[in-house]
């Protein structure tokens, strides 16, 4: 497989000033296949009496302009949230970059801020914090990552603030067969917000681990949507 030849993209200065949260969409990652629970819509696996979906929404509200969500599958029960659902544009369940590919295609904003709908207690100054980061580093694509007690850093790159003129160049990039956000993110001289809370990036993969976030405190409030 031949790798797109990597293009940075030249990011107009005004974009910079406009990561206000009112200037990006905050999109939840819901479209995956499940696989490792069992082929369950994970957005909509129950948490502390609420979808997975709802709780990630609820929390990234108070931190954006507008919301979103990607799914492709069970469409009519996640409009019931009452937000828009923008799904994949190919339907092989191509991994999260083709769900941020979705959003950043429907967006209005300049910037959208993706996370996954199974990290539902991410920290309530995550889309600040790499909005921070794009403006310091000069870039247009900002991701979180954790450090561990002994100073290991982990990239968390489905946590990602990307401009939204992006888009053309992430069609691309899936075009050609790739699916990697690492290495797309990476083509475009990525900015890190590091968080020292591994905890707060703890994801619901299986149902085990589903039980697991269950068992723990829920966090910070969450907003109503």
């Amino acid at each position: 497989m031949t790798q797109p030849t990597a293009m940075p993209l030249a990011l107009p200065p005004q974009d910079l000033n406009l990561l206000d949260p009112q200037h990006i969409t905050g999109l939840v990652l819901a479209g995956g296949r499940g696989s490792r629970m069992g082929g369950a819509d994970k957005g909509l696996q129950v948490l502390d009496g609420r979808p997975l979906a709802v709780h990630a929404l609820e929390r990234l509200k108070p931190q954006v302009g507008a919301l979103m969500v990607n799914a492709n599958r069970h469409l009519d029960t996640y409009r019931t949230l009452g937000l828009r659902v923008v799904t994949d544009v190919n339907s092989d369940f191509a991994g999260p970059l083709a769900g941020m590919l979705a959003g950043l295609l429907q967006a209005t904003t300049p910037w959208v801020v993706t996370v996954p709908c199974d990290s539902p207690r991410f920290p309530a100054d995550l889309v600040a914090r790499l909005a921070d980061a794009a403006r310091s580093a000069g870039t247009p694509v900002a991701i979180a990552a954790t450090c561990s007690a002994n100073g290991t850093l982990q990239p968390q790159p489905v946590f990602c603030l990307i401009a939204t003129r992006l888009r053309d160049d992430l069609a691309a990039y899936l075009a050609s067969g790739e699916r990697k956000i690492d290495r797309w993110t990476a083509r475009h001289g990525q900015a890190v917000a590091v968080f020292d809370d591994e905890a707060a990036f703890a994801n619901a993969n299986t149902a085990e681990e589903l039980a697991a976030l269950s068992a723990q405190p829920g966090g910070a409030p969450h907003a109503p949507l």
